[in-house]
């Protein structure tokens, strides 16, 4: 489940260098010629907030098995290294799938404490598809365009014209694209990251994953564990699920975290007057959300709307103040324009959305095998609905397109691993995005891992979004490559506690709220996954 797209990118006015290939050395008679190594040029595109950043890009073939055939371009960035050890590179990923990374760099080389950064080349990257790389899809430009139709379809004709809907999407990535999609899938990317690697010039890289981008990783490990120096995973997706069955746990996983929302609006009645029972918070919710069916707040916030408002709530409890507040002017003083301005700020999609969307279908309906019988995904999100109903019929039509894809799935690789180094795996209890038993999953998956846990946190991505216990831990495993290690038979390694629950914002207040600002930063960047 993804909330919008258009903080991915602080770093927005990146120009890209260019990228030179080394001359190959002459291939013997009858033989192919072997793969160029590319070499990167770097040139400055310094922002404000990231002075030191630098640019290029990178030509990848587009079928890894055809190197002389096709190429795309992977537009990437740099925080150089500035100490006298040096520990390579480390290349980050917000997650998604279609989550743009370029913005990635300067944020985690300010974020992590300075020595440890000031040892690594901190590398940023848009994946194939996705931002400024090229080419960067967009099936159906306003696909979220407000106001859609209801997502909980009320009848056979509402539900028709939802299947119609994902059909137009599938089926205008298929006429636009039908000569990328195939290529548009997890293993592609994870050899991209490969060919990253041999542009550096280094012979291992460091990682740090998250949401989607710790499948990522672990595909990358899966592919080349001889190649991993480190590799740091925070907010694991299941990879047992991938991706029907993810997505009708996170189902599950996001009503229980809508409900913990509720359940703290009704410990703030004081301040936003819906009542001191999470129960009756949760029935006037439902109630404005019937309402909004009838008459969209603003003319464009109906009932698919207000679950996009309010999702990003599921990854990120600093954003509770401000949705709380819209929600308690519109039920409490018949005041529309808070939940619209809240909309806006969290819910609406834009160009970064439209393609981040085309990119995350792309790789996930490519990825692994999803229904294509129309009934089994009748039957699962009816039977999901009728225990969490927060944003199940949301989400399938998210994933719908998935069912009428133009190209064949792939089979997902066996992520097992027993040849990498030690992972630093890190969640949090209570994640709605990627559930804790995906963290759970991982470990036993990957030899030799480390899990740190989260305790009661309920965000996605907990590492250097606030919490000094998670950061210590990966700062540590990224200084010195050491891992927490549990007693006994614990699975568990570390444990931190959660963060405390935001405080209510005043109604006069305009400003945002400390929690925010603290952790909303990381969460601009996160492409989450749906």
């Amino acid at each position: 489940m993804t909330p919008r797209a258009g903080m991915l990118i602080a770093a927005g006015a990146l120009v890209a260098g260019t990228v030179t290939v080394l001359p190959a050395a002459p291939a013997d008679a009858g033989e192919p010629a072997p793969r160029p190594v590319p070499t990167l040029a770097w040139t400055g595109c310094a922002t404000e907030a990231y002075p030191k950043l630098q640019c290029a890009t990178l030509r990848v073939p587009l079928n890894h098995d055809d190197p002389a055939g096709r190429t795309v371009t992977l537009a990437l960035t740099r925080i150089p290294h500035t100490a006298k050890t040096f520990q390579g590179p480390l290349l980050v990923n917000p997650g998604g799938p279609g989550g743009s990374g370029r913005g990635m760099a300067g944020y985690v080389a300010a974020s992590l404490p300075a020595k440890v950064a000031a040892e690594y080349d901190v590398i940023g990257f848009d994946p194939r598809g996705v931002g400024k790389s090229e080419p960067a899809l967009d099936c159906r430009p306003g696909h979220f365009a407000p106001v859609r139709p209801d997502s909980v379809p009320g009848d056979a004709a509402a539900e028709r014209l939802a299947i119609e809907r994902a059909q137009a999407f599938a089926s205008a990535c298929g006429k636009k694209y039908a000569d990328v999609l195939p290529y548009i899938d997890t293993v592609s990317t994870a050899r991209d990251m490969d060919v990253i690697r041999r542009a550096l010039g280094a012979q291992k890289i460091n990682y740090l994953g998250y949401s989607y981008g710790t499948y990522l990783g672990a595909v990358y490990a899966r592919l080349h564990p001889d190649r991993v120096r480190r590799m740091a995973l925070d907010s694991v997706v299941n990879p047992h699920g991938v991706w029907y069955e993810d997505n009708i746990a996170q189902d599950y996983a996001f009503d229980t975290r809508h409900k913990d929302f509720m359940a703290w609006v009704a410990r703030q009645d004081s301040v936003y007057k819906l009542g001191a029972d999470p129960a009756a918070v949760e029935a006037a919710w439902y109630r404005m959300r019937d309402a909004l069916r009838a008459k969209p707040a603003g003319g464009k916030v109906g009932p698919g709307e207000l679950e996009d408002t309010y999702l990003p709530g599921g990854y990120y409890n600093g954003y509770w103040p401000r949705l709380a507040k819209a929600f308690s002017a519109y039920v409490n003083d018949a005041n529309a324009v808070p939940l619209t301005e809240a909309y806006e700020r969290y819910g609406e999609a834009d160009a970064a959305a439209d393609n981040g969307y085309s990119v995350y279908t792309s790789v996930q309906c490519r990825d692994a095998a999803w229904p294509r019988d129309w009934n089994v995904w009748r039957k699962d999100n009816w039977d999901v609905h009728a225990k969490a109903p927060f944003s199940t019929w949301n989400n399938a039509w998210y994933n719908a397109p998935c069912a009428f894809w133009p190209v064949d799935s792939l089979t997902p690789p066996d992520v097992s691993n027993d040849e990498v180094p030690p992972v630093l795996i890190l969640q949090a209890t209570d994640d709605a995005a990627t559930p804790y038993e995906g963290g759970v999953a991982l470990h036993r998956l990957m030899r030799g891992s480390s899990l740190v846990v989260e305790e009661g946190g309920g965000n996605h991505g907990v590492t250097l979004g606030g919490n000094a216990c998670m950061d210590e831990h990966l700062s540590t495993y990224l200084a010195t490559g050491e891992v927490p290690r549990a007693e006994g038979d614990a699975e568990v390694d570390g444990a931190c506690a959660a963060l405390p629950e935001p405080e209510p914002e005043p109604a006069t207040r305009t400003a945002p709220t400390a929690a925010e600002s603290a952790g909303g930063a990381l969460h601009g960047f996160l492409g989450h996954v749906r």
